[in-house]
């Protein structure tokens, strides 16, 4: 098949919607010869702060010599991000193949895979054949359902913040939702978690007891942060010192922290993972969308916060980097989303919002979120399409203003794109 046949086959209709369970990816990768065996992993969990934990333990990984695979989701600008070995991507070729592959063994299932579950199996097969050391493998939504759960004790599993999102389906609470990502942690395993919610590492706690898994929870007393600017952070996590990460929001140290805990446990394992791997490997990570500087005159900030949680922590970075300044904000975001409690963290900083509405069919329309936010007495404009909310919020900011754009990781590339053009 053509690229754009093989994506229009894993896109298709037939594969739509969500569906509990494992049996699925189980028998697919059954069909396959179970190529997940043949891997070691970590895996990570968490309502916030996945993707950069993610990049930051597959750099350091890197780093150390390893052949590193990384499953990411959701893409970007093209679907080929979701599945890289040593931040690679994989290629046209090397996804229209494995596709090939996959094919008549998913049609041949009578209970249909989802569209998640078929790239979980087909991402599964391009690490085996790339012959990675190891996989740094990020869950799509919760953990214990979630298709990349059919992988035995990883060598570590790591749990990220915890925060109210995705209640439909994980729970109305955080013991509820950290129950269901708690569903990683198997028998005999080594469990990194951030730990700062009380509730969440109760159940922690109790999962590692019950399964015999060894739990750390990351010691942020060993954090010291320096700077923090628009082209990344600095700190001390001791005994490393002066840590240079590239991301630029100032929540990502503690994720950094989290990720170097989870490294910790795998040198404990015998992985040879050195302080400098530590330091240099942070320091070559790359992870776009998140507090991601897109442009200057005016500055042009892009970060992947969609929910009460994550954009809670991207107010605080822009208090950290703007003081009072008040900023133009274009925003886009699912209509399953707690919308109140997502712009009530970022109206006291907000001049005025765009709206816009995101490619996915569960996004909010664009005059619904400007209705919404005006309801708040705050000006909001309704953009008929992605690019004219970009060339409108950066007309509105001036050359000395400050734009970002939040709300959803679904519309990143098509503002990416319009940046660009």
């Amino acid at each position: 098949m053509s690229i754009e046949s093989t994506l229009e086959y894993i896109h298709n209709v037939k594969w739509v919607g969500s569906k509990p369970g494992l049996d699925r990816t189980r028998e697919l990768l059954a069909k396959l010869g179970n190529p997940e065996r043949e891997l070691k992993f970590v895996h990570i969990a968490g309502t916030n702060g996945k993707g950069s934990t993610a990049a930051i333990i597959a750099a350091v990984l890197q780093t150390a010599g390893y052949t590193v695979g990384l499953y990411t989701s959701p893409y970007i600008l093209r679907f080929n991000e979701r599945m890289q070995v040593n931040g690679e991507h994989i290629t046209d070729a090397e996804l229209e193949t494995l596709t090939d592959e996959i094919r008549p063994f998913a049609d041949s299932m009578s209970d249909s895979p989802t569209e998640f579950e078929l790239i979980t199996a087909l991402a599964m097969r391009f690490f085996v054949v790339k012959r990675c050391d190891i996989v740094v493998l990020e869950v799509g939504m919760g953990g214990e359902l979630d298709s990349t759960n059919v992988i035995d004790t990883p060598e570590v599993a790591v749990i990220t913040a915890i925060g109210l999102d995705h209640m439909k389906e994980l729970g109305g609470t955080i013991a509820e939702i950290a129950s269901a990502k708690a569903g990683i942690i198997k028998h005999g395993g080594a469990v990194a978690v951030y730990g700062e919610e009380p509730d969440a590492l109760r159940v922690f706690e109790h999962k590692c007891a019950a399964v015999g898994a060894e739990l750390t929870r990351t010691d942020f007393s060993r954090l010291a942060i320096h700077t923090v600017a628009l082209e990344g952070v600095r700190f001390d996590f001791a005994p490393y010192r002066d840590v240079f990460l590239p991301l630029a929001g100032s929540y990502q140290p503690k994720n950094a922290a989290l990720a170097i805990t989870a490294l910790e446990l795998l040198r404990a394992r015998g992985y040879a993972i050195s302080d400098d791997d530590v330091v240099s490997g942070l320091a070559r990570v790359y992870w776009p969308g998140r507090f991601e500087v897109l442009r200057r005159n005016p500055t042009f900030i892009l970060d992947g916060a969609h929910n009460p949680h994550g954009i809670r922590a991207t107010a605080e970075s822009l208090r950290r980097h703007f003081g009072d300044r008040k900023l133009t904000f274009l925003v886009g975001v699912m209509a399953d989303k707690d919308v109140a409690a997502m712009m009530g963290e970022i109206i006291p900083l907000a001049e005025s919002f765009i709206t816009v509405e995101p490619p996915n069919p569960r996004a909010m329309k664009a005059e619904k979120l400007a209705e919404i936010l005006r309801g708040y007495g705050v000006p909001a404009h309704a953009a008929a399409s992605i690019p004219e909310g970009v060339a409108e919020a950066t007309a509105h900011a001036g050359e000395d203003g400050v734009v970002v754009a939040l709300g959803s990781l679904y519309f990143s590339g098509d503002i990416r794109s319009a940046i660009n053009n």
